[in-house]
């Protein structure tokens, strides 16, 4: 999804004003930097394996939390 200067603007308001809102951004960010680590591996064993799935999951759900501050589905 390609974000507007609107969208940009709006989500650095919500970061400065809204503790949920960065609570959901940091969860965010730590799913995306454990992927990574995961990621940088040559081979994950069937647990590691599980962890990247479970954690992708857990993004995404973040993701479309913060897309509904974003997008006006959550009342402030």
């Amino acid at each position: 999804m390609e974000q507007t200067a609107s969208t940009d603007q709006l989500k650095a308001h919500l970061m400065q004003t809204d503790e949920d809102f960065r609570s959901l951004a940091a969860r965010h960010s730590e799913y995306d930097r454990i992927l990574a680590a995961l990621e940088a591996k040559p081979a994950l064993s069937a647990e590691e394996e599980f962890e990247e799935h479970r954690l992708k999951k857990l993004k995404l759900v973040v993701k479309d939390e913060m897309e509904r501050y974003l997008f006006g589905s959550v009342s402030h």
